[in-house]
């Protein structure tokens, strides 16, 4: 079976583009804390995505074909946690006081990935249905390579556009208006995730 490159990388640009945690955690703590900041987040972010992409292009190989049955639950464990993420961003403050919490460095970065249900959903879809033909481990490596770039790029623009209206976070209304917004991209991708949508 033919790979179809246009369905892959729409699949692809979409999933990594949209709201999910990685976005959207990116965005808040680039209004809390500007991009050179949050760099070291988003470094840990990539290389935590690299490695749980490469596990699931080598589990995909045989795992989803082995046990079918765990990928709803998998989707429901990823809509819970985008739900309770959406939680958390609602009641987000963004204190610019001198009293500012510390950025989120590498290492939170990095386990967000290894706790990010979403996204060993999308990697388990990715390699499972759309790359399954994607058998040879260097050739795997190059992907999965090219997909942490991609996702690089896509919190890198959240991060910028979270660092670009930071400066109307000041105003309580700007805030909720933010919170509210983002929340319900959690939400959303929540519901799509259960199929609910």
């Amino acid at each position: 079976m033919a790979i179809d490159f246009l369905a892959t990388l729409t699949f692809i640009l979409i999933s990594t583009f949209t709201p999910g945690p990685n976005n959207i955690s990116s965005a808040a703590l680039g209004a809390l804390h500007g991009f050179r900041k949050t760099l070291n987040y988003l470094l840990g972010i990539s290389v935590g995505f690299f490695l749980v992409m490469f596990a699931c292009a080598w589990i995909s190989t045989s795992f989803v074909d082995l046990v079918p049955q765990v990928e709803p639950y998998l989707r429901y464990i990823g809509a819970a946690y985008a739900l309770y993420l959406a939680y958390g961003i609602l009641k987000a403050s963004y204190s610019f006081s001198g009293e500012n919490i510390t950025p989120l460095g590498f290492m939170a970065g990095f386990l967000l990935q290894l706790l990010n249900p979403k996204l060993i959903i999308y990697g388990l879809t990715l390699f499972s249905t759309f790359l399954v033909t994607v058998t040879d481990k260097l050739l795997q490596l190059v992907v999965v390579l090219g997909l942490a770039a991609i996702s690089f790029v896509a919190i890198s623009t959240w991060t910028l556009f979270g660092s670009i209206i930071k400066r109307y976070l000041y105003r309580p209304r700007a805030r909720l208006t933010l919170n509210i917004i983002l929340a319900l991209f959690l939400v959303y991708t929540a519901l799509e995730l259960a199929r609910i949508l």
